[in-house]
């Protein structure tokens, strides 16, 4: 297949990179632009492609149990650059897939610098190209002016340059012997949200044990100061014993119906996270606690002991678009569809669905520029992992709160009832990789 449009990619990260080499193997030319070594970003150190900048680690390897192991597999399915460097310079970590980070870099570069169809330009690009089509992957630090021009054209409502991130929980671990649905004095739709009540006692142990744990420091680039409205559910705890119970955890206007004649004493409130209602928000709680100290003191929270964190807490400095809102199934600008985002810059995070969007980006403008032997490709099913990421970042996450989410099962659509819930997982990632063999072999 051949196109006369130019097709340009702004960062040779792993999105970018990942989009490229779909191109490329597919006989598609392309420019990839990465500004180091001309200039750096405060995170990277070397002008590799494709530089792991926080760890070495691409989590779980295991598809039959752990969301990111299936992606892992979709994408080896896929023909994954980024996993194939993986794969190869690969260094024991149990089950997990952790790397050599200088081998993994060096051998994407190598390999995008050979290839013939790949034009590696070594410049920063100030905003996108008026001609051919753009694909932006220059992740969460993007500054200067790329990010004004973003902040221009979109709006700045709808890019965020710092993150403060509330737990995740799954629908399934809660505890309704102890929580119920009810939204404050009964506005909306009267049972919006999930309520967990604690008592005196087990309200002032839990800032208590708050106020001791382990938290996570800032890089030197993150030092950005707080916003009032969106504090660290610890930092507003040591304002004083009764701050939370006046903030987020206020028990006005609830009434616990197991226990109607005692009045809460503070309430952890939930807030539906996506359409199938599958995830649940806590409220306010945007944290910098290690996520292993979430795990210990917000399972305390009565009807969360069992809760499992699809998604942790976190405060960092990050640049991410409002991508339900601004961007189609195929990480289309929809105001501007020739001009496509790809990576962590659209509300996903981690290094492997980073890639993941790289290689949707470059799968779709593969299949999607037209040619007389292929068909327009359609995305990929929600029941897929890639699928189900895909479709959170683009419609599935309520947008007024959306928020950079990791892949896990708590975004794929319900199985069907009879299948035990320690069956769950498993049944989910056969269906995904059965479901994604149709597709891509449909295509």
């Amino acid at each position: 297949m051949t196109t006369s449009l130019p097709i340009h990619v702004i960062g040779a990260g792993l999105a970018g990179s990942e989009t490229a080499w779909q191109l490329a193997q597919n006989n598609i030319p392309v420019t990839l632009y990465e500004m180091r070594p001309i200039r750096f970003t405060p995170a990277h150190t070397t002008s590799h492609c494709a530089e792991l900048v926080c760890s070495n680690s691409l989590r779980s390897d295991d598809p039959l149990h752990n969301a990111v192991g299936l992606l892992h597999a979709e994408m080896r399915m896929l023909n994954s650059l980024v996993m194939a460097a993986a794969d190869a310079n690969r260094v024991p970590a149990g089950s997990a897939l952790a790397v050599d980070r200088e081998r993994f870099s060096q051998w994407i570069t190598q390999r995008l610098e050979a290839h013939p169809l790949i034009t590696l330009v070594r410049q920063e690009v100030l905003h996108p190209f008026e001609e051919g089509i753009t694909v932006i992957a220059t992740g969460p630090l993007t500054e200067g002016a790329l990010a004004e021009w973003m902040q221009t054209t979109l709006g700045q409502e709808r890019l965020a340059f710092f993150d403060a991130i509330a737990p995740i929980v799954s629908f399934d671990s809660i505890d309704f012997s102890k929580a119920w649905k009810q939204s404050r004095w009964d506005k909306g739709d009267g049972d919006d949200y999930i309520n967990c009540p604690l008592d005196k006692t087990q309200y002032e142990t839990f800032v208590t044990e708050l106020l001791a744990a382990r938290k996570m420091a800032f890089a030197d680039f993150e030092k950005t100061p707080y916003f009032e409205g969106c504090l660290p559910i610890e930092v507003m705890a040591e304002r004083g014993m009764e701050t939370l119970r006046y903030g987020p955890m206020k028990p006005i206007g609830l009434q616990n119906p197991h226990h109607p004649e005692t009045k809460p004493w503070a309430v952890v409130q939930l807030r539906q996270d996506n359409q199938m209602g599958t995830l649940w928000n806590m409220v306010g709680f945007q944290t910098k606690l290690l996520q292993s100290e979430q795990k210990r003191i917000f399972s305390m929270i009565p009807g969360l002991e069992s809760a499992e964190f699809m998604r942790f807490g976190a405060l960092h400095r990050n640049t991410f678009l409002a991508s339900p809102l601004l961007l189609d199934s195929f990480l289309r600008l929809k105001s501007k569809p020739n001009i496509l985002f790809a990576g962590q810059i659209t509300g996903v995070e981690g290094y492997v669905e980073s890639a993941a969007m790289g290689l949707w980006a470059g799968l779709f403008l593969v299949y999607g520029l037209g040619s007389s032997d292929r068909q327009p490709l359609v995305p990929p099913p929600s029941t897929t992992a890639l699928g189900s990421l895909l479709r959170h970042i683009t419609g599935e996450a309520v947008a007024k709160h959306f928020q950079p989410m990791n892949v896990n099962f708590g975004l794929f659509p319900p199985l069907p009832v009879g299948i035990k819930k320690n069956e769950r997982k498993t049944a989910m990632a056969q269906r995904a990789m059965q479901d994604l063999k149709t597709w891509f072999e449909g295509r």
